[in-house]
């Protein structure tokens, strides 16, 4: 399992641990899965289907941290301050 720290979410910043795929994984290179385009019944494309690797869990994560909201009304615009 290797680990990596990530920032996620748009309206609730948050600071996770994660898990990456393993980059000597003879079937996918690292990459994580491979990705396979479909059509639909004249042929045309319709989308891509993505297939994880088993070396990789997509679903594993752990929160470390919320990041706190940002209030827009109460703070001065022109300050060089942070938001926290």
């Amino acid at each position: 399992m290797r680990l990596r720290i990530q920032l996620i979410g748009w309206d609730r910043r948050t600071l996770i641990l994660t898990d990456t795929p393993a980059p000597d994984c003879p079937r996918c290179e690292g990459e994580g899965g491979h990705a396979y385009d479909y059509g639909d019944h004249q042929g045309e494309y319709a989308g891509t289907e993505w297939e994880p690797c088993t070396c990789w869990d997509e679903a594993r994560r752990w929160t470390l941290l919320r990041m706190p909201r940002r209030c827009q009304a109460a703070r001065d615009p022109w300050s060089d301050e942070p938001p926290f």
